[in-house]
């Protein structure tokens, strides 16, 4: 499917498996801009590969406004590639940092969920035991 020089909202909808509504969303933010013939879009392959970097920046936790933003970089000049790969790497440190704490929370709670656990099996069987007792005694 690369090889085409323009793709209808269904191929593309079909190839990275999301709805024809995200695609829509994605042009209404600003993100893709296929050209119409009437009410049919006609999107390029530079709207193919933006599709796939939208994907792949929302798989990596970046926001529409950080990849419309890495987006305008490379737009806005030649040079906008250097900026582009700066800021993209300022963003993966962020992200990377933001998944390092996320993991530190995680450990935490799981720490806390292992401790409430343990008190309330303790709880369960010292109310077990005394159960039993009365039992016996009875």
């Amino acid at each position: 499917m690369e090889k085409q020089a323009t793709y209808s909202i269904s191929e593309l909808a079909s190839e990275f498996d999301v709805t024809t509504r995200s695609i829509r969303f994605y042009e209404d933010q600003g993100l893709l801009s296929p050209r119409r013939r009437g009410q049919t879009r006609i999107y390029s392959r530079q709207d193919r590969v933006r599709l796939k970097l939208i994907l792949r920046g929302k798989r990596l936790g970046f926001s529409l406004a950080e990849t419309r933003e890495l987006f305008d970089l490379w737009d806005e000049t030649v040079s906008g590639s250097e900026k582009q790969l700066k800021l993209l790497l300022d963003k993966i440190h962020q992200r990377r940092s933001a998944l390092e704490q996320q993991l530190n929370d995680i450990a935490m709670v799981q720490l806390e969920l292992d401790s409430a656990e343990a008190r309330c099996q303790e709880a369960l069987e010292e109310l077990a035991s005394k159960k039993q007792q009365k039992a016996n005694s009875a």
